[in-house]
């Protein structure tokens, strides 16, 4: 029916706009279901509560990698405040929704005949992927993620949504050669959707199993030199050896041949052909310095050919690898290392060559995993240590819900367990593992209750610590004068914590025994401090007062959540 604008009153053609700024030209739609665990965040704050007894260390001077126990709403939720913008990778494998009592939404298995099933299953992931995506860095982070066929579609377009400036690509992992059977096909594969900032090189090499050795000089009939001017110059070089490259040849300077020897005993090599022809190189005079290490000569039919040995190749969008097999790589590994299964665990290898696709040049990344279940991400990153030397954190962070009905729980029966042998060593029928290093914190995710009153802020102050020393990474304790203010460090730095303002004094004393530079949070109903309050600390990086900043950020990851009263 059509409608009759020209009676509207000026408040209504308002809204009718706002309305229909709304409306999507092209995307996904879906009723937005309640959620618990976020609803809970209406009245209450999520903050970490360290659990020292789980804590492992094997490296004193290694990085300390991160596990928190708790829904991942919640964890995700504190790690907006400790490490926004800081993270290199983050890998997912979320449940898939199959029907099959493996994912609950509010407590409550989903049936797959539930009709609003897939609803829950975009809003229980678009709350945690707008989270997630605040923690990626801006430049150069890249989100992995998981899936199966049952809710392929609705991620790549719910990724399409929450990621408008990012490419998207869908990788095909052949994990199960043998195939689950359906009703018409038997799948053998799964996705992994590569999501990272648009023109921008993420995604590395992969080694090959051969060397690939061929010409330089390009060949076919796409290869003439009147079709890339800048690929034909002169290759030097001198006792078969390569010593330099000159510049791109004038296009009325035709050589005679492709080898022409100079008067200093040199050899220029041009790309001509058996025919005379002249062709290109591959590579274009820039491109071909800097790939020197690529290039060798070799005498063919008495002539100088300039070759090429490519030893690694481009990531395909199809992997196919006997090392990707959930079966012998997820489930019988998992069972070597822990004594409990784990439904469906991912290959290691798998889940190692995803995010080595993504590192191939850094090997400090931080890695998160907020579906870490059996642990497989974290393993993959102490083994890409252990090969590389180099000092990649993870962050795992999974629930501790009852481990499909055995009665064992994900986060301390199975994914701990696991991290803790692989660190520390284990024994199969075999024979004894060796641990591959490294340290833990186990942190678990605790509440605090209605934010309001200046006391309530004190209270929360005194239970930021965790969070504190997380954002920081100094976990060791220096000194700790319970209500008055506390030192922890590492070995670049000091953080200290304020809890009264009265105790700045003493604490300026206290922190003057120590040369590293200081982080200081100190206590402030407001954004506020008295630099005044901190002259003569000549160590002092940076004041930072708390907890309003905090606070701050849960009102802005929550503004559909909460109202201004409830902090």
């Amino acid at each position: 029916m059509q409608k009759d604008y020209q009676n509207w009153s000026k408040e209504k053609l308002l809204h009718e706009y706002k309305e229909l700024l709304k409306r999507k030209k092209f995307g996904i739609v879906w009723e937005d279901k309640p959620e618990d665990v976020a609803e809970q965040c209406k009245t209450s704050v999520p903050v970490l509560k360290e659990e020292s007894k789980k804590d492992i260390s094997s490296d004193k001077n290694g990085v300390t990698n991160i596990m928190i126990e708790g829904d991942n709403y919640h964890a995700l939720s504190v790690l907006n405040y400790t490490h926004k913008r800081k993270v290199d990778i983050i890998y997912i494998d979320p449940p898939y929704n199959t029907g099959n009592k493996s994912w609950m939404y509010n407590n409550h298995y989903v049936d797959k005949d539930d009709r609003f099933s897939h609803s829950k299953w975009l809003s229980f992931m678009s709350k945690r992927l707008r989270l997630a995506k605040n923690l990626l860095k801006s430049e150069s982070g890249v989100l992995i993620c998981t899936i199966d066929d049952n809710e392929n579609a609705a991620l790549a377009l719910l990724l399409q949504e929450l990621f408008p400036s990012y490419e998207i690509v869908g990788v095909v992992i052949i994990h199960n050669p043998a195939g689950v059977q359906g009703k018409n096909f038997s799948y053998t594969h799964e996705f992994a959707y590569f999501v990272y900032p648009q023109n921008s090189k993420r995604i590395g090499t992969t080694a090959r199993d051969k060397d690939l050795i061929s010409p330089l000089r390009d060949w076919g009939g796409t290869s003439t030199r009147k079709l890339a001017k800048n690929c034909f110059f002169p290759i030097i070089i001198k006792d078969e050896v390569i010593v330099g490259f000159g510049e791109v040849c004038p296009q009325d300077f035709h050589p005679k041949s492709s080898n022409v020897k100079q008067k200093d005993g040199t050899i220029y090599v041009y790309p001509i052909d058996k025919h005379g022809e002249e062709k290109k190189w591959v590579y274009s005079r820039n491109s071909a310095e800097k790939n020197l290490d690529q290039l060798f000569v070799k005498v063919i039919g008495g002539e100088y050919v300039i070759m090429r040995k490519k030893s690694a190749f481009t990531y395909r969008t199809v992997w196919n690898d006997k090392r990707y097999y959930a079966n012998i790589y997820g489930s019988k590994l998992l069972n070597s290392i822990i004594p409990d299964k784990f439904p469906f665990p991912k290959s290691l290898y798998a889940v190692e060559d995803c995010i080595k696709a993504v590192i191939h040049d850094k090997d400090n990344a931080v890695i998160l995993d907020f579906f870490a279940g059996s642990g497989t991400t974290g393993h993959a990153v102490l083994e890409l240590n252990k090969k590389d030397g180099g000092s990649r954190q993870f962050i795992l962070c999974t629930n501790n819900e009852d481990n499909n009905g055995s009665g064992k729980k994900i986060a301390v029966d199975i994914c701990y367990p696991r991290i803790k042998n692989v660190i520390q060593g284990y024994k199969t029928s075999t024979g004894k593992v060796q641990g591959l290093g490294g340290n833990l914190k186990y942190f678990s995710t605790t509440f605090v209750d209605n934010v309001k009153t200046d006391n309530d802020k004190r209270v929360f102050t005194s239970r930021c610590t965790e969070m504190l020393c997380l954002a920081e990474a100094t976990f060791s304790e220096v000194v700790n004068k319970k209500s008055s203010f506390a030192i922890y460090e590492n070995q670049e730095q000091m953080t200290g914590i304020i809890y009264d303002e009265d105790a700045i004094s003493d604490f300026k004393k206290e922190a003057k025994k120590y040369r590293k530079p200081f982080v200081v949070y100190v206590f402030s109903y407001d954004h506020t401090y008295n630099e005044e309050d901190f002259e003569g600390l000549d160590n002092l990086k940076i004041v930072k007062p708390i907890p309003e900043v905090i606070l701050n950020v849960y009102r802005k990851i929550y503004k559909e959540l909460y109202k201004p009263r409830h902090l």
